[in-house]
């Protein structure tokens, strides 16, 4: 299996172009999104090219490939108007016989994980810093923000066949 995992795009228009050519040229199995897709914010500042009408339908051609779970910026309405869905809190993916866990990271988070099985991928977002550690034998990851990164990189993983690379969306 073969899957772009990406959080945080909080409505920029260029980014999500980014991040979809860069899932564009990668072909995954599924576009695995953690959460805040469409909105900033009130502790964000407006990410580069804030247009959240715009995303929508970027998103919206990939809608047969996205998995979706709900961060702290999303709204009920944002489930009106996305074509996949995107409210759950948290979701499991079973990949090369390996459970994966999403979650945006604002209630469950690598501090505080939910009880998985020895040898699962715990997924989040929410920091927008990127995160690959080992916590009670739960490899975490946060792939980072793809649009207003506090770790200097806007970036995304590719997972496949059970290996991950992390990946810079910057020119």
């Amino acid at each position: 299996m073969k899957f772009v995992i990406a959080s945080d795009i909080h409505g920029s228009a260029y980014w999500c172009e980014r991040l979809l050519a860069f899932a564009e040229s990668q072909q995954p199995d599924k576009l695995l999104l953690l959460g805040d897709l469409l909105y900033h914010g009130p502790r964000n500042d407006l990410p580069r090219d804030y247009a959240p009408k715009q995303v929508i339908p970027m998103l919206s051609q990939w809608k047969d490939k996205i998995i979706a779970v709900r961060g702290n910026c999303e709204a009920e309405v944002d489930q009106m108007v996305l074509p996949f869905p995107c409210m759950a809190d948290s979701c499991r993916v079973f990949a090369d016989g390996v459970e994966l866990y999403l979650t945006h990271g604002h209630h469950e988070n690598p501090d505080q994980l939910p009880p998985l099985p020895q040898g699962s991928v715990f997924l989040c977002g929410h920091t927008h810093v990127k995160l690959d550690k080992t916590v009670n034998g739960i490899r975490c990851l946060n792939p980072g923000s793809v649009s207003i990164p506090k770790d200097g990189s806007h970036s995304c993983i590719v997972w496949e066949d059970g290996n991950i690379s992390f990946y810079n969306l910057e020119e």
